[in-house]
């Protein structure tokens, strides 16, 4: 009987690795860095046009950092999971001043009956230092490592009180989609490609020392505390 169970539990164990590896390919989807900048400011701007944004719209300029992921794909049968590339701006305090793009990925493996595929894009707005902190690390968890709440969503929309909130929208429609304990990790070599140099994290996005043109018309959409945006709760 425990010869069963070790082997079952072998197979299992396998079986995750396989799953989780095939995350990591999913999640590292975009090997030209460019490209994620370019699908990643088609989808802030689709958000900030979408009816149903108008909290995110007014609030979006208080945000100390903005973390796109254009793709995210998640699927499974018994063990599922979800995996995407993102990029990430930071919002320098007294300038309002957006700095130039990081590279992320964001993957999780969950267990359970799921059956099927699907294709999410997902925005979270980083709200505290704490949360900012977290993004200088080598991975941290959202929903452990900092507090994460959904995004306020439709006219009546309230604000919410969390490092980081967070926005998913799948076929179209807001809503249904978490990322609760999703790990988030840096692609150190995009940035160095991206930059052509090799940089540190808190070189991009707090001492905002390096910069490329192709993140220009991303930076240019991004409203900041100085324009575009009104006070925190306002709708």
């Amino acid at each position: 009987m425990r010869t069963l169970q070790k082997s079952v539990l072998v197979k299992l164990i396998i079986v995750v690795s396989f799953f989780s590896s095939a995350l990591v390919c999913q999640a590292e989807d975009f090997s030209k860095p460019d490209e994620l900048v370019m699908k990643s400011e088609a989808v802030f701007k689709s958000f900030m046009a979408d009816p149903n944004m108008e909290w995110f719209r007014n609030n979006v300029g208080n945000a100390k950092g903005i973390f796109i992921v254009p793709q995210m794909i998640r699927g499974g049968l018994i063990i599922g999971g979800s995996g995407g590339s993102g990029i990430l701006l930071a919002q320098d305090y007294k300038s309002g001043k957006w700095s130039y793009p990081a590279f992320y990925t964001m993957g999780s493996v969950s267990f359970g009956l799921q059956i099927g595929a699907d294709v999410s894009e997902i925005i979270l707005m980083v709200m505290t230092n704490r949360g900012m902190d977290a993004m200088l690390s080598t991975e941290f968890k959202l929903g452990g490592d900092v507090a994460l709440a959904a995004g306020p969503v439709g006219a009546s929309a309230k604000a919410q009180t969390a490092d980081v909130l967070a926005y998913g929208r799948a076929k179209g429609a807001f809503g249904g989609i978490s990322v609760e304990g999703a790990v988030i990790k840096p692609r150190y070599q995009l940035n160095d490609t991206f930059y052509g140099q090799q940089v540190r994290l808190a070189d991009i996005l707090f001492n905002q020392a390096v910069s490329n043109e192709k993140a220009d018309g991303l930076r240019s959409v991004l409203p900041d505390r100085k324009r575009n945006a009104k006070p925190l709760g306002t709708n």
